[in-house]
């Protein structure tokens, strides 16, 4: 029995004898089935070809990312915090250095995932640190490809974690869609692409799918801006790259109503 893994968008499946004969998560309109047709690999396969850079991309907060890239390519966060720290989305990739350094660092104390894009090898990372809790918004359940019994489902508009730290759910780009707060410094919010950081670190865009052009409504919109008004932040962090290290308030509350108006 296998745990396979969709090379396009690098979720793990549970065991099977062989490969799952499609992968929803891809041939959901926000994703895509590869033009080459479905394809699977495994942990192992991936562990060959690549690795993990680690890099401190501000004080107490780590980007952990692949390369070269596999599947969607995102990054993952590691917030370090005085009372444990915390695996911010997650990538496929998992090895012995990115452990032992991550283990250096403080460990994990919990995962926390911003949608189904980036449920990846989320047992493995798990199991690894111990069988540290994952947290998924129950709304987003139904996208699980691998069942664990540190997967912990949550409800409502908040999850309170530690050191004021907590899961605000936001909607949008999945119903279960959800964004990381943090008072650290200034306050800062790990966003995943539930909010996407623009090229120009100016701005920030939302979607129901970026590889295939769908916008959100501006009900959505609104609810997912009214979601976070309430929050103090100052920096943004996306899950490819693009940081917003101040301003990012207001650069959320002006990209949001341009939005609006471009859609209206």
């Amino acid at each position: 029995m296998t745990h396979y893994i969709c090379s396009t968008c690098g979720v793990q499946y549970d065991a099977t004898d062989n490969p799952p004969a499609q992968c929803p998560i891809c041939e959901d309109e926000r994703q895509y089935v590869n033009p080459g047709g479905q394809s699977w690999t495994t942990l192992e396969q991936v562990q060959k070809a690549h690795r993990n850079i680690i890099e401190m991309v501000a004080p107490n907060l780590y980007a952990i990312y692949t390369t070269p890239d596999f599947a969607i390519g995102q990054r993952a966060h590691l917030l370090i915090t005085p009372s444990g720290n915390i695996l911010w989305d997650c990538i496929t990739n998992l090895d012995a250095s990115t452990i032992n350094i991550i283990e250096k660092l403080g460990g994990i104390k919990a995962i926390a995932l911003s949608h189904p894009h980036y449920f990846s090898t989320i047992v493995e990372w798990s199991h690894a640190f111990g069988n540290i809790p994952v947290y998924v918004h129950q709304l987003d359940a139904q996208w699980l490809q691998r069942h664990d019994d540190v997967i912990k489902l949550w409800a409502g508009h908040e999850l309170p974690l530690w050191d004021d730290i907590r899961l605000v759910l936001c909607g949008g780009h999945f119903d279960g869609g959800n964004v990381l707060y943090s008072p650290e410094g200034k306050g800062c919010l790990l966003v995943g692409d539930v909010i996407q950081v623009s090229s120009d670190r100016k701005t920030v865009s939302v979607m129901y799918s970026y590889p295939n052009n769908i916008p959100l409504s501006a009900t959505e919109i609104n609810t997912l801006h009214d979601a976070i008004k309430p929050l103090n932040y100052d920096a943004m962090y996306g899950a490819f790259g693009k940081y917003i290290k101040t301003g990012a308030r207001e650069a959320v509350d002006f990209s949001l109503e341009r939005y609006r108006k471009r859609i209206r």
